[in-house]
């Protein structure tokens, strides 16, 4: 898979576009995706779970009345989690990845979005009750039928991965990878997707840096101002260039609503921290030197 000419550099995240954040109207909504547009941003992260199973239905009606070609962007979506919702009659939260239940979530998904396809579809997260089996049934269906292009994962570890593979290829890993929270570098998931040629995208890019006060967060600003007068940028743009630097080119998965954050991002893309400088950073983050 082409990888870089597939999907933007920096991917919106849709998650608090709607009822679990700013609730945009419609006319908000076709304003944030032309910005995106405007910056290079063309790839948009979804979940059908976002917004309580809602958001997938408001962005696809903003996006079927932006005048937008299809053609000109990508849409990521996942499935797989169940949990209690007013859309839902669910006893308790669960994982379902019958083949059955991925047919029919994605076609639900392809109906709210608007549109025909998807460009990636990923599995939110790993079930202890998932046969990979089963999977391969939906994948193949779902592809033969043009109805999604590529097929991924979220969360899940190498060897819930290679579980997978023993049937079905699998092209992406969507993961939690920040300065913060940084163990899929140790664990083996970024290796991972680097010897397998898989996309490896990154959600909550920022990590806890601008939520917390913890004793990790004031050591890592102790070294990001320094920096920031080093190399004349703002702190959110050292924090997602610090993972971009990883040789697996992680594409962050953007989650801000604001224009200017996202201008930000973009110019974070252009950064190349130096090699001392990254370790500086890792080095705050973990409040030691490494072994």
């Amino acid at each position: 898979m082409e990888r870089t000419s597939m999907y933007s550099r920096i991917i919106a995240g849709t998650m608090t576009w709607g009822k679990w954040g700013k609730d945009f109207s419609v006319e908000e909504m076709i304003s944030l995706m032309n910005h995106c547009l405007a910056l290079g941003v063309t790839t948009f992260d979804h979940a059908d779970i976002y917004g309580d199973y809602t958001n997938e239905d408001q962005f696809g009606n903003a996006f079927s009345k932006s005048g937008i070609k299809r053609e000109d962007i990508q849409l990521i979506s996942k499935c797989g989690i169940q949990f209690k919702a007013e859309t839902r009659d669910n006893k308790v939260k669960h994982y379902d990845y019958g083949k059955d239940y991925i047919v029919w979530s994605v076609e639900r998904s392809l109906r709210k979005l608007r549109t025909e396809y998807l460009d990636m579809l990923l599995l939110h997260r790993p079930s202890p009750l998932m046969d990979p089996n089963e999977v391969l049934e939906a994948i193949t269906r779902l592809k033969k039928e043009g109805k999604i292009r590529h097929f991924g994962v979220s969360n899940f570890t190498p060897s819930q991965i290679r579980l997978l593979e023993t049937v079905v290829p699998v092209e992406g890993n969507q993961v939690e990878y920040s300065l913060t929270s940084n163990s899929v570098m140790y664990d083996g998931t970024l290796d991972d997707c680097m010897s397998n040629n898989r996309l490896a995208m990154s959600w909550s890019p920022l990590g806890v840096y601008f939520k917390e006060n913890t004793e990790q967060t004031k050591r890592i600003k102790t070294v990001l101002h320094k920096l920031c007068d080093k190399y004349g940028v703002t702190e959110d743009q050292l924090l997602l260039s610090w993972i971009l630097r990883h040789p697996s080119k992680v594409y962050p998965v953007v989650g801000t609503t604001t224009p200017k954050r996202l201008e930000s991002a973009i110019r974070s893309t252009m950064l190349q921290l130096e090699l001392e400088d990254w370790f500086l950073l890792l080095e705050a983050s973990n409040g030691h030197e490494v072994p």
